[in-house]
């Protein structure tokens, strides 16, 4: 019996040319890809090429030349990342918003309103950025929390956890224990796109499913759900380069 064929080990990493540059392209393989994949994190970062563990490394690299005008395509439109360091602009709450710190003081954050608005911040400019996310997640709960509430009381529906996280694929998410969990982020958007996730969500609680029942719970408590969608589909995806690293 002759013996096996010894199987190219897959690399971590490989490199195309996209519009006269180099671009680097991380490269995973996992059981659970039954495909090749390409996809380009909302967040900023390397593009991320996927395939099966049995996929070859050939048949992957030849994939992502045939997307290469795809892939250019999206990188050529996706937004910069802002660090959140100082004279840096946030849209908190949809009004474009400066981050300006104030040196020699401790633990203080807090908005002065003007024109335009300015987040006053606190400390070292090492802990800008986290002082930062701090005050935009506290926001952001302030807001959910109201909102979820709003829309609970409207439908008769009784959430049993209002959590944040920093989800890149979904804006909400609801479990059939009745947890709701948001992206923080929403808290960048108008305050009508959150009132839309907020009630988005509350309505899982009694259809968790896309149906036509459930559009109709949504728009019920929130009238004004297509303008949030529109919204969300639009301009959602700028959201995830504030604070991105």
């Amino acid at each position: 019996m002759p013996p096996p064929k010894h199987r190219p080990s897959i690399p971590s990493e490989a490199t195309v040319e996209i519009d006269g540059r180099s671009v680097r392209i991380a490269v995973k393989a996992t059981a659970r890809a039954r495909r090749y994949s390409l996809r380009l994190p909302a967040a900023g970062g390397d593009p991320v090429l996927t395939l099966p563990i049995a996929g070859h490394f050939s048949e992957a690299l030849a994939f992502v030349h045939r997307h290469r005008p795809w892939l250019a395509e999206r990188l050529r439109r996706r937004h910069p990342p802002v660090s959140l360091g100082e004279g840096d602009i946030i849209p908190l709450r949809g009004r474009e918003t400066v981050i300006a710190r104030l040196p020699g003081l401790r633990g203080l954050t807090r908005l002065e309103d003007g024109e335009p608005p300015r987040l006053m911040v606190a400390g070292e400019p090492d802990h800008l950025r986290r002082r930062v996310i701090d005050f935009l997640k506290k926001e952001a709960r302030h807001d959910l929390e109201a909102a979820v509430a709003l829309h609970a009381t409207r439908l008769g529906a009784s959430p049993t956890a209002v959590r944040l996280k920093d989800t890149r694929s979904r804006w909400g998410s609801c479990t059939a224990s009745g947890e709701l969990s948001f992206s923080w982020r929403v808290i960048l958007a108008p305050g009508f796109v959150l009132d839309y996730l907020a009630a988005h969500e509350v309505a899982h609680l009694i259809e968790l499913n896309h149906s036509h029942r459930f559009w109709r719970l949504v728009r019920q408590t929130c009238p004004d759900m297509d303008r949030g969608r529109a919204w969300l589909k639009a301009h959602g995806a700028r959201l995830h380069a504030f604070g991105a690293e």
